[in-house]
Formats: structure tokens, C-alpha cells, sequence
């Protein structure tokens, strides 16, 4: 990731807002565990992908305090009509919203989903925020700040990704309920010591990020630039690498938002030589 090294204002402008950020994600976190606690209602934009009630309450509540926080950014959220966001390339600060990664999980009551904010300044994802609702952990991350966790009971740790840097020592985290037989080609190359299946994009991104895996691996369709931001954010902040399965970095103001080619998560020597297993 490029971009200048920030100087101590922007810093302390960054550490307030990444901590405004960790408080809209837990916020949005408390809703989701009351609807998860109850009854929901799910529908379905498309075969397999449902939204609940609880996608839709965190939305509502995520882009109604950024947008009194941060009237001057585009808010980039997924269960937003896509004209509240139409002319977001133009803008300078863009937030990316992911109120409820991992649906799926949600639905399947796996605990495996978590709330995403995400903030992009020009071309650069300057911090990160990842927050878990059913264990109501926050990875959170900017740069110039670094990464950190905190738990339920309110202990925080700074984070960091481990320095693995063999394929074959590798422990790789995939999705649970997306599989292809690209993803099987790309695995046998790599021939990883452990491959774990987990639920939510930005929940395998902050296992990367506080070095309880190796490496996320996504081949293929990936989602949407809301399933990447944050993550992004968070890995960079933690000392990672973030860049689509050829090994191009992701363009958050490209004409079309889907990540079509993918996402690669590690370290930097693993994410080089996991590139060069894949693409041999």
C-alpha cells in the first residue's frame, strides 16, 4: 500500500477516528446480538444470499452515525441503495460498510460474521475496523498506528501477522461455504500444513492479522469491495499483504466493485511465494 507516512496531527486525527469507528462497529454489534438472540426474518437477493433483519438494523445504524461524524465522505455500504453512494469514485474519503459479513453464518447461528467499517483516502485504505458480535472481540488497525485486539472484558494487545514465509508450513484459512475447483487446483500447489474453513471474509482477514493463521486464500468471485476494506485496513496496520490471486493490488475506485480475481491475505515473504506456487 502506498501513500505518505502520516505526521503526528494526522495521526492523532486517525487515532480519534479509528476509536469512533470501534465504538459505531460495537454499537452495531449490540443490535445484531439482540436480533441473533430472537427470532429473524430472512429474505434473498439471489439464490444463496440471504439478508436478515439484522444486515438491515446495523446498516441503518452504521451510515446514520457516520454520516452525522463524517458529512464530507461517501458511505460505500452494502444493504444501501447503490444512488445514496453513485458518486463515491469523486470523492476523497470514502467509507466502505459491511454491516454483517457473513450471512450465512448468521443465519446458520455459527458465531462466524462480523460488523466492517473500512475507510479509503484517495487510493490509500488508511485504517480498519473488524468487530465480532457474538464474542464482542474488535480487531482494529491504521496506518502509522499498527494493529490491535480487544476483548470482550475490554484487554487490549497489539496484533501482528507471524512471519511463516513456506507454503508448505503454511496454515491457510478458505471459506466454509464457497468452494471451486480452482480453489482445489490453487490449494494442491500450495500443499499448506493446515487448511481451515471459517465463515466471514474480514473474520479469516483478522486471523491473518493477529497471526492465528498464515494466510486467507479466496480463488475466484470474492464479494464486493465492502468485503475487502476493512480487512485491508486491518492486515496492512498489522504488517500483511492484501492484493487480489495475481497479485494486483485491489482498486477501490475501479468501474466495477466485484473482486473477481480473488483475495491473497499474508505475510509479505508468504504472499510472494504463495503467488509464485499459484501462478507457476
Amino acid at each position: 500500500m502506498s501513500g505518505q507516512t502520516p505526521d503526528a496531527g494526522q495521526l492523532e486525527t486517525t487515532r480519534r477516528e479509528l476509536a469512533l469507528l470501534c465504538d459505531i462497529a460495537s454499537e452495531a454489534g449490540r443490535a445484531i446480538r439482540a436480533i441473533y438472540a430472537g427470532g429473524f426474518q430472512i429474505e434473498y437477493k439471489s439464490p444463496g444470499d440471504p439478508v436478515t433483519d439484522a444486515d438491515k438494523a446495523a446498516n441503518e445504524l452504521i451510515c446514520r452515525r457516520l454520516q452525522a461524524e463524517f458529512p464530507e465522505a461517501a458511505l460505500v455500504a452494502e444493504e444501501s441503495p447503490e444512488e445514496t453512494y453513485a458518486d463515491y469514485r469523486q470523492r476523497e474519503r470514502v467509507f466502505f460498510v459491511d454491516p454483517l459479513d457473513g450471512t450465512r453464518e448468521f443465519v446458520a447461528r455459527n458465531g462466524q460474521f462480523v460488523v466492517m467499517i473500512g475507510l479509503l483516502v484517495e487510493n490509500v485504505v488508511r485504517l480498519g475496523v473488524i468487530h465480532a458480535p457474538a464474542s464482542d472481540t474488535t480487531w482494529y488497525g491504521a496506518l502509522g498506528l499498527g494493529a490491535f485486539r480487544r476483548d470482550a472484558g475490554g484487554a487490549e494487545r497489539r496484533i501482528s501477522v507471524g512471519a511463516v514465509a513456506e507454503p508448505q508450513a503454511a496454515r491457510v484459512t478458505i471459506s466454509r461455504s464457497r468452494r471451486s475447483e480452482r480453489l482445489s487446483t490453487a490449494l494442491r500447489a500450495i500443499s499448506p500444513r493446515l487448511i481451515t474453513p471459517l465463515g466471514s471474509a474480514g473474520l479469516k482477514g483478522a486471523q491473518v492479522a493477529e497471526d492465528a493463521a498464515d494466510a486467507y486464500l479466496a480463488v475466484g468471485a470474492a464479494g464486493k469491495h465492502w468485503d475487502a476494506c476493512a480487512l485491508e485496513g486491518l492486515v496492512h496496520a498489522a504488517g500483511g499483504r492484501v492484493s487480489d490471486v495475481r497479485g494486483q493490488a485491489l482498486d477501490y475506485r475501479a468501474r466495477e466493485m466485484e473482486l473477481e480475481h480473488g483475495l491473497l491475505v499474508a505475510n509479505p515473504a508468504l504472499h510472494a511465494a504463495l503467488l509464485t506456487c499459484m501462478n507457476a
